[in-house]
């Protein structure tokens, strides 16, 4: 990806997701926004991009980090909403294990208080350890943690899945986590 259409994601992360009105758009209820009206309004704000352009970045994100509808009229983020937002996702049974990764220093919390989804919706949790590997990455030398989400989910907790594959939750208390058995990676 070039560093324009990184750039245009983390843009259309930030105001889909977080900030939808410092660009002058507000979003439905279920996080969408026409696209049209969403190419004006990055336009106003001197980011010039065409519809080809942003389905193209569309396809092309690697985390699937948003979403066209199916007559592709509007757009949405798939999930890590801080505005109020109702995706209407169905709660599904998750797998017996989850994945989520992070770095040391927020594990004596994580100890402490669990997996808290803090500004956003819900935590996000990975479906394999290499994600999660790759998320906590992001941060700096990743630690893998792994979620019993079947004991979870025999407790009432429930599990959605986004439609780019990341499962969401709204807490993980700290009994339901321990550190990968691959502990620290690297």
């Amino acid at each position: 990806m070039s560093k324009h259409h990184v750039a245009l994601s983390k843009l259309l992360s930030f105001v889909l997701r977080h900030d939808p009105g410092s660009i002058g758009l507000s979003l439905d209820r279920e996080g969408w926004v026409k696209v049209d009206l969403l190419l004006e309004a990055l336009g106003r704000s001197g980011h010039q991009v065409d519809r080809a352009e942003l389905e193209a970045l569309v396809r092309a994100s690697d985390k699937q980090r948003f979403a066209l509808s199916p007559d592709g009229a509007l757009i949405r983020a798939n999930q890590g909403h801080s505005v109020d937002v109702e995706l209407g996702y169905t709660p599904l049974a998750p797998p017996e294990i989850l994945y989520h990764g992070t770095v040391a220093r927020f594990l004596p919390s994580i100890r402490e208080q669990g997996l808290r989804k803090g500004e956003r919706h819900h935590v996000h949790l990975s479906a394999t350890r290499e994600l999660a590997e790759a998320v906590g990455t992001r941060r700096g030398k990743p630690v893998v943690l792994e979620v019993d989400a079947a004991r979870m989910a025999e407790r009432g907790h429930e599990f959605f899945r986004s439609e780019n594959g990341v499962w969401l939750t709204n807490h993980v208390p700290p009994e339901f986590l321990r550190e990968s058995p691959e502990g620290r990676t690297r």
